[in-house]
């Protein structure tokens, strides 16, 4: 079979429009593949960009559709989207792949496409599944007939269009989010399968408990494709009773999906989003779903060094001065999580975790070196003062460096008020978080002497 059949005549024909021998064929596709939707009444899911109401739904019912880019998590419906417009559009369609088309592919499909035009009028839809695959400079083929309008793109990808599809192509093209399918969605999607005798299982004689076929919705994590394959699976390995009915109980649904395989890629979006909700939980105090996103990345294989390099930061950054210990612990965890590695590293990842949570929290370092670093870059360098100069040389006393400083351990308090810096600026703000509000206290004293010296040498 031809390595586009998704979109050949027999993808679009119900198997009883064919003879028997076709029939028993479509039968022999996996269930995720009969079962793609035909129209968009079929489709599940992504109401929120195929609603009555929505720009897309509109634009595909009106044959309006200009270029466009599906993404993603896996099962989420782009290709069949692709594949309902090319069943409602009166465009040419053309299919190629980011894993195995190369730019001679592309080449002789834009080449046909712009002698169509010229020839009968008719436009052309270009489908390409897994453009993120293709680099730049295959992306760069593309972008002249996308923009003259020889042809109309439709790219799918997993992932975020605006890191690996090209900006050209990008502002060129009307970008949708699809997003996980709901657990009803996905018990609707396995109820149909179910009931429907010409694509689906309803020529069996099957009985599904609903707690089996929920259990499948739930564990499949979105994605309607391994929903379908595992009730299949269940399906054709579950022998029948003695009333010749096969029963798909929940012991016979967990069998089927297995391990629950979270959507989690390594360069991707759900790298960075999970990470991202990981230190914004811990920032927010909220130790309960920052270990369900620890969990998460423990669950996929993420790299311990990894999560708890974040977890180092996030003690500097958000926790800072109000509770020192917080960065001590992070490290700690930083060194025992690369000694002992999975499975044992999760315990000193989840207790700095916890821990870091739960501190009281001031971001005043972090604000405060940012506002330095702005300083430096944008105003004018500062000399340093006389008196704080290197004085430990020979000729530097003839040069005054090092005249008039005093030693602070000599002072009462070990604090003596001087000039540290030549002109009035503050950029350390304590809060009165933790710690940081005894560091408060004597730091508004110590500034007081010190703008009282401010411009006299060494005080």
């Amino acid at each position: 079979m031809a390595r586009d059949e998704l979109f050949s005549q027999l993808a679009e024909k119900l198997p009883a429009e064919n003879p028997a021998p076709a029939a028993e064929t479509f039968r022999s596709r996996p269930l995720a593949a009969r079962m793609r939707p035909r129209n968009l009444d079929e489709y599940a899911g992504q109401s929120h960009i195929l609603g009555s109401d929505q720009l897309l739904r509109r634009a595909i019912e009106a044959d309006r559709v200009q270029s466009l880019i599906f993404y993603g998590p896996p099962g989420t419906g782009k290709t069949s989207l692709a594949q309902i417009i090319a069943r409602q559009t009166k465009s040419k369609f053309e299919r190629l792949s980011g894993v195995e088309s190369n730019v001679a592919d592309m080449r002789r499909v834009l080449s046909a496409a712009a002698n169509r035009l010229e020839n009968t009028g008719a436009s052309t839809i270009l489908f390409i599944d897994e453009i993120h695959r293709f680099n730049k400079s295959q992306q760069d083929v593309l972008l002249p007939d996308v923009e003259s309008g020889v042809i109309k793109l439709i790219g799918a990808t997993t992932h975020n269009p605006f890191f690996f599809v090209n900006s050209p192509l990008v502002s060129r093209s009307q970008i949708f989010e699809l997003r996980p399918l709901t657990e009803e969605d996905l018990f609707s999607l396995l109820q149909r399968a179910l009931t429907d005798e010409e694509r689906g299982l309803g020529y069996m004689k099957i009985s599904a408990d609903e707690n089996a076929l929920r259990h499948l919705a739930k564990i499949s994590d979105g994605d309607a494709r391994k929903a379908l394959n595992s009730l299949e699976i269940a399906a054709l390995t579950t022998a029948p009773e003695s009333d010749g009915v096969i029963r798909i109980t929940l012991q016979v649904a967990e069998q089927s999906i297995q391990k629950k395989a979270v959507v989690y890629d390594g360069d991707g979006d759900a790298h960075h989003d999970t990470i991202s909700a990981f230190i914004k939980s811990m920032r927010g105090s909220d130790p309960d779903a920052a270990l369900y996103w620890l969990a998460k990345m423990i669950h996929a294989g993420e790299d311990p060094r990894f999560i708890a390099r974040r977890i180092v930061i996030c003690a500097a950054e958000d926790v800072g001065l109000a509770d020192p210990m917080a960065l001590v612990l992070a490290n700690a965890c930083l060194a025992a999580s690369e000694f002992v590695g999975w499975p044992e590293a999760r315990i000193p990842l989840a207790e700095a975790t916890i821990y870091i949570a739960t501190a009281n929290k001031s971001n005043s370092a972090y604000m405060a070196i940012d506002a330095a670093l702005e300083d430096v870059r944008s105003g004018r360098t500062l000399a340093v003062p006389e008196h704080l100069r290197d004085a430990s040389y020979k000729g530097a006393e003839r040069l005054g460096h090092g005249k008039g400083y005093e030693y602070a351990h000599d002072g009462k308090d070990h604090f003596v008020a001087q000039d540290y810096l030549g002109v009035d600026k503050t950029y350390y703000e304590p809060t009165e978080q933790g710690v940081e509000k005894k560091i408060k206290e004597r730091l508004e004293n110590w500034r007081k002497q010190f703008k009282a010296t401010r411009g006299k040498i060494g005080g």
